[in-house]
């Protein structure tokens, strides 16, 4: 059985019906190209100009999750070393890496909520069938 790991969602034009899209179907979307909806059998392809902005902005949040873990682990560096040196106590040490830890769970709350969205697939060009 596939696996849709981003939750995307498709909506049919044809059917009406709502999906998540599997990975195949992402990339369709992805490269432009159409593909059929997996209930109906009719030709789909995302034309909006604005959902297809919104969905090429998932290929920045792709880095986020690696950036924001380069910047924790220096931030927890920072306060450890600056620990150790005595210029903060191990109470601000402590709270400097709870709050650095709290700003990468909401970071990344926020990345997956962006990632959770409901496309509107349109009937493809004649040509696509």
């Amino acid at each position: 059985m596939p696996v849709a790991t981003l939750g995307i969602q498709g909506r049919c034009a044809h059917c009406q019906r709502t999906s998540l899209l599997e990975s195949w179907q992402i990339n369709a979307i992805a490269i432009n190209e159409a593909f059929r909806c997996t209930h109906c059998r009719k030709t789909l392809q995302l034309n909006d100009p604005k959902q297809i902005k919104r969905f090429k902005s998932l290929d920045s949040l792709a880095m986020l999750k690696a950036s924001l873990l380069v910047m924790i682990c220096t931030a927890l560096l920072v306060a450890l070393v600056l620990e150790w040196l005595g210029m903060i106590s191990v109470l601000e040490q402590l709270n400097f890496s709870l709050l650095a830890i709290f700003v990468y769970f909401i970071a990344m709350r926020f990345a997956r909520q962006r990632q959770h969205m409901t496309l509107i697939l349109e009937a493809a060009k004649a040509h696509a069938d």
